[in-house]
């Protein structure tokens, strides 16, 4: 089969279009023909070595959909020819939180792509537990544009932030997977939400996901425009996830006893912080990782009924990688990208 893999740290060009076996699945696993595979962030910094894998050479890809073409001995749930999507999370389904349905706190969790190989390649294995069947309505790009950033949105927008209907929402960066996803799932919710985007375009199609009022992040002061739209208060919840290069706006953004729930560090991880106004204006910072299993369940309820929307930027085929990867890095895309193999 054909598999894109890593042998090095570097960029769009250490990526290699490879043949390689097959792989057999074990009792507790499925075998899955991937039908699409979409990028996120995480890929490129794995490439480029930050974080190192445990070894090379590495597949990247953490966001897969597909179709079972072999179960293991020991699989019941899921049948050879079912359309499915996998859960990007992978933890060890034993230890205490795991059995507590707290999986993204594991010290074994890791993801597709990142811990274990993950779906830039024509077959797959994955345990039965992380196959989650797909409805005929939705396509096989759409299924891989789901999983980590709704997953992702959902738990730092109700899992750690407490979010309640009717808040003032901040989004940062609205043309990221992640940014598009908090939208849809603050205005499920009845919320208000002030989204960021860079320039017209993608501003308008931030709009057009629900967004009520937008902010051009490149031209314009964005806590100060917060502070106009909100009458001066702020917002309940700021939607972080792109670090240095907003953190300052996003905290003066926040209002009284307001939340500010971050993911990631696109733009780098070192902040400052003024702790007056948090502790004499009840606020509160919080830090989110993925999700559990079970929310992934719940918001892909949403997604399988067609009441959110993966937003696909770009597909290329699976010998157009690298420049999937360019396209990336060059911040150029609204929405995902997604990869396809050629079968």
């Amino acid at each position: 089969m054909k598999a894109v893999r890593i042998h090095e740290y570097g960029g769009p060009e250490v990526l290699k279009l490879e043949d390689i076996p097959v792989p057999t699945p074990k009792a507790n696993e499925v075998l899955v023909r991937v039908k699409a595979c979409a990028m996120n962030h995480l890929d490129l910094w794995i490439r480029q070595g930050l974080p190192k894998v445990k070894t090379l050479p590495h597949i990247l890809g953490s966001d897969i959909s597909g179709e079972v073409t072999e179960v293991g001995e020991l699989c019941w749930r899921v049948k050879p020819g079912q359309r499915v999507l996998l859960a990007p999370g992978l933890s060890c389904r034993q230890c205490e939180q795991c059995v507590s349905g707290l999986d993204n706190q594991c010290r074994q969790y890791t993801l597709f792509g990142s811990g274990v190989w993950g779906g830039n390649r024509e077959f797959m294995t994955a345990p039965e537990y992380a196959v989650i069947p797909i409805p005929e309505s939705l396509s096989f790009e759409d299924a891989a544009a789901a999983p980590l950033v709704f997953l992702t949105a959902w738990h730092m927008l109700f899992g750690r932030a407490g979010l309640q209907a009717g808040e003032d929402v901040l989004v940062l960066a609205a043309s990221s997977g992640v940014g598009m996803a908090a939208i849809q799932v603050a205005k499920m919710f009845h919320c208000r939400v002030i989204a960021t985007a860079g320039g017209e375009a993608k501003m308008e199609k931030a709009k057009a996901l629900g967004a009520d009022y937008v902010i051009d992040h490149y031209t314009q002061d964005i806590s100060a425009e917060v502070k106009k739209i909100t009458e001066k208060r702020g917002v309940d919840v700021v939607f972080e996830h792109v670090g240095a290069a907003t953190w300052p706006k996003s905290v003066e953004s926040l209002a009284a006893t307001g939340r500010l729930v971050t993911c990631g560090i696109t733009t780098g991880y070192d902040v400052k912080l003024d702790l007056r106004p948090l502790f004499t204006k009840q606020q509160s910072l919080l830090g989110s990782f993925m999700g559990t299993l079970s929310e992934l369940h719940r918001v892909l309820k949403f997604v399988f009924k067609g009441q959110m929307k993966p937003v696909i930027d770009r597909v290329y085929p699976m010998s157009e990688i690298a420049e999937a990867h360019r396209h990336l890095e060059n911040k150029e895309q609204f929405g995902k990208v997604v990869i396809l193999p050629e079968q």
